[in-house]
Order: structure tokens, then C-alpha cells, then sequence
């Protein structure tokens, strides 16, 4: 059955205000290789690079002008072959809010960014 336009409309402005993971997936990665890039660990530079990879992923999260609050956390970690676990758990609306985590690396460090995107 085809929808009405009505219907569309509806559709469309739902997601609107959804949290898209592909689009906020896309932001860390774009965030983490402006940011990052090529670089290789050096210990001295990691406060800036996580600080720096948390605000722009806040600034374009903030551009999308949806309706959210957004929690942005980035670990970076030398690759040294330690172990890392991580794990989170949301008591939350799953029809509203959600998060994406990106899991990405080089040869000398790995750069883990999560972002929790809760609507108001």
C-alpha cells in the first residue's frame, strides 16, 4: 500500500530527530583521521588528541540541529599488546535515543570514541 503524502511528511520529520548511526559514525571517523591521522603514539600528545577529537565530534554532532544531548568519550591507548575491555549499559527510549561506538587504529595506538545521544 502506497503512503499518503501526509504519511511521508510524518516519516520524514520522525527521522529527522532520529540519532542516525551511519552520520554519527561518520563524524568520529572524519573527527579521529583530522585529528589523529597519521600520527604515531607519542604520550605527550594524547591529552591534546583526545580533547581535540571530543570537540569536533560535539561541534558537527551539535551542526546536525537535532534534538539530543550528546555524551562524547574518546580513550586512545599505545599499542603495547596490553588487553583493553571495555563494555556500557543504557537504560533509555530505544525509539529516541541511542549511541555508536567506533573502534579505530594504526600501527602504534588504537582510538576509541563513543557517543550517547539521549533526546530532550
Amino acid at each position: 500500500m502506497e503512503k499518503t503524502p501526509q504519511e511521508t511528511l510524518e516519516q520524514d520529520l520522525q527521522e529527522e530527530g532520529q540519532f542516525v548511526v551511519d552520520d554519527v559514525s561518520k563524524i568520529i571517523k572524519d573527527a579521529i583521521e583530522t585529528v589523529i591521522g597519521g600520527n604515531s603514539y607519542q604520550q605527550n600528545k594524547v591529552n591534546n588528541w583526545t580533547t581535540a577529537v571530543v570537540e569536533a565530534c560535539t561541534s558537527e554532532l551539535t551542526k546536525l540541529m537535532k534534538p539530543y544531548k550528546y555524551i562524547v568519550t574518546c580513550t586512545i591507548m599505545q599499542k603495547n599488546g596490553a588487553g583493553l575491555h571495555t563494555a556500557s549499559s543504557c537504560y533509555w527510549d530505544n525509539n529516541t535515543d541511542g549511541s555508536c561506538t567506533v573502534r579505530w587504529e594504526n600501527k602504534t595506538m588504537f582510538c576509541i570514541v563513543s557517543v550517547y545521544g539521549l533526546a530532550i
